[in-house]
């Protein structure tokens, strides 16, 4: 077709609308699935309901599957309404864990038949599995996503660290995602805790919020109350990139933290020093935001190439940049540590670690926590959210391999 854009191999690629109606139908195709098991474990596979039974059944997925998009849109979309988005965010979590429970049903219930066990009441048992499986996990998610994290304390090993520096406290907040439940009382808890923990230096590894400093004022100025000794560091995420990241920066800059955008600064303790560098998120360029890219060079651009560097990167992937440099230590977020299980096989597609210490080429670790907050749904199913105490010892100490 003249005037096609080419393929890298040379090949021509179909054009831009026929692309967006295949990536429209796939979505479509996705979101029936994702309504059409649950329904199809719940009330239909031989469950023997009755006609009124299925027939109010059916109603409710097809009222739930045609005002899900629009919600969606609604919610997340140009108008941003917090009240459409709560309740778009709570069906997304509540149907994938119920779409999750239907596929383990399904399997379950075609190992009995090989089997030969359970007879004529089988659908139905394991509909009623299903349900009180998803019902209880969602409760005890929506549980772990509102509660204040618990602290998770680890000691990390770096090679070049001074001794001076030895027992550095590090502190890691990331995904707050302040968002469209008012978390504000959340919020003071959370900076309550970290500040009990005394540290030297507190790190926001990005995702702050989803919407503008201005509608997510109150549940971010607990952040101006967090104490360090040394520096509080920011950088941004992906998710400011969807409103505005430079509001972000300048409004952790008014709460009295250091935002790294694409800089460094150097803290010291008895002559040993550290460098602290942050970098944007990897999709900053993309947005289009003038001067915003992930540039690593710019960000220790007139450090001490003898000292050692912890470098704030909202992704997990961006270690290959850091390893290449020969960057001591990497503290990421982003990946929710899946977030509602089993999302977390789906988040290892795009990220080199889900969670936790690993170590990258002959120097580099990297640390990724599961978050603070959370994304949209408001539940948390196996991958709970923590507080980060990160403790620097000197040396080459024990460290995951990836």
């Amino acid at each position: 077709m003249p005037g096609s854009p080419s393929a890298p191999d040379g090949s021509e690629r179909p054009p831009r609308s026929t692309r967006r109606r295949l990536g429209g139908a796939v979505v479509l195709l996705v979101l029936v699935l994702l309504f059409f098991l649950p329904w199809w474990t719940l009330f239909a596979a031989g469950t023997g309901r009755p006609f009124p039974v299925l027939v109010a059944g059916t109603a409710v997925f097809a009222c739930w599957l045609v005002s899900f998009p629009f919600l969606m849109a609604a919610g997340h979309g140009r108008r941003r309404s917090d009240r459409a988005a709560r309740v778009a965010d709570a069906t997304l979590g509540a149907v994938w864990v119920l779409f999750t429970w239907s596929v383990l049903g399904g399997l379950v219930h075609l190992a009995l038949i090989a089997l030969g066990i359970g007879g004529a009441g089988r659908a139905r048992s394991i509909a009623m599995g299903v349900a009180v499986v998803s019902a209880a996990l969602l409760a005890w998610g929506h549980y772990e996503a509102m509660r204040v994290p618990r602290v998770k304390r680890l000691d990390v090993h770096v090679p070049r660290l001074g001794g001076r520096l030895d027992g550095t406290r590090v502190v890691v907040l990331a995904d707050t995602h302040f968002g469209p439940i008012d978390r504000a009382g959340w919020s003071e808890r959370v900076a309550e805790a970290v500040n009990a923990l005394d540290a030297d230096v507190v790190v926001h590894a990005g995702d702050i919020a989803d919407g503008t400093p201005a509608q997510r004022r109150g549940q971010s100025a607990p952040l101006g109350t967090i104490r360090s000794r040394l520096a509080k560091v920011y950088v941004t995420g992906n998710h400011e990139y969807f409103g505005e990241a430079q509001g972000w920066l300048d409004r952790m800059a008014e709460l009295g933290w250091e935002p790294l955008h694409n800089r460094h600064v150097v803290v010291e303790r008895g002559g040993d020093h550290l460098v602290l560098a942050g970098v944007d998120d990897v999709t900053a360029e993309s947005s289009g935001l003038a001067g915003h890219r992930a540039n690593l060079r710019g960000a220790l651009a007139g450090a001490d190439p003898g000292r050692p560097v912890l470098l704030v990167a909202h992704q997990p992937k961006y270690v290959e940049q850091a390893a290449a440099a020969g960057i001591d230590l990497q503290v990421s977020g982003h990946t929710h540590g899946g977030q509602i299980w089993p999302f977390n096989f789906l988040v290892r597609i795009d990220q080199p670690v889900v969670h936790g210490l690993s170590r990258h080429g002959e120097r580099t670790r990297l640390y990724t926590s599961r978050g603070t907050g959370f994304w949209g749904p408001p539940f948390r199913v196996f991958a709970p959210s923590e507080i980060t105490l990160l403790t620097l010892r000197p040396g080459d100490g024990p460290g995951a391999t990836t």
